[in-house]
């Protein structure tokens, strides 16, 4: 993959850099500040990029919003946001259009290279890759959409898991059920959430942006 790597702090940008190309992957291009990242995504149109949230010149969400701005000119561009802290709302602004290839990390992940080079294939893919971390802070937070009152409690389960962006057959793994169960799961809780195959979005997406929406 064809990565622009963008992130204010030298060592962890020069961090990831190493740990990307040692998997394989080239870094075309890296950035340090929101100016930087949106001007590298217009002009190297990389597979795949890792961006900041909070970056210079202001630390508020230069970066994210570069991301953002690059995905309406470039539709589809996969992009993995880094962060400190949980922050909610980030989270649910780059799965709002409901096209996938997003994901949500926090920096500490990074460190678990397995993890990380997962998620960045897995955004790269069209999919969506959200911190479990992050995931366990929402549960704990009861931050959630009414709808999902609805849902039992293994369905709750199931739409975690498909938050941190695994696919049905992992989610059977994680739960030490049949595919045909997870497969089962999956479309109830679809129903119950109103999200119908119309061909005009990422179901999975919808689902995961339902779960982390405000009640």
């Amino acid at each position: 993959m064809r990565i622009v790597v963008a992130e204010d702090l030298y060592l962890l940008r020069d961090g990831m850099v190493r740990l990307i190309e040692a998997y394989g992957h080239e870094v075309v291009a890296t950035a340090a500040t929101g100016p930087e990242t949106l001007a590298a995504l217009r002009e190297w149109r990389p597979d795949l990029a890792v961006v900041d949230v909070r970056m210079p010149p202001t630390q508020t969400d230069e970066g994210l919003r570069a991301a953002l701005i690059a995905r309406t000119e470039l539709p589809g561009l996969p992009v993995l946001i880094l962060s400190q802290y949980v922050e909610q709302l980030y989270a649910r602004e780059l799965l709002a259009d409901g096209s996938g290839g997003v994901g949500y990390f926090l920096k500490e992940s990074v460190f678990d290279a397995d993890q990380f080079i997962d998620a960045l294939e897995r955004v790269a893919a069209g999919g969506t890759a959200m911190d479990p971390a992050v995931i366990a802070k929402l549960l704990s937070s009861g931050s959630s959409h009414r709808r999902l009152g609805g849902l039992t409690e293994r369905e709750h389960s199931v739409l975690a898991l498909m938050a941190e962006g695994l696919s049905n057959q992992a989610i059977a793994q994680r739960l030490f059920l049949s595919d045909s169960a997870i497969s089962k799961y999956t479309t109830s809780l679809f129903g119950k959430l109103g999200i119908t195959d119309d061909g005009t979005g990422n179901r999975r997406v919808l689902a995961v942006l339902a779960y982390l929406n405000n009640p």
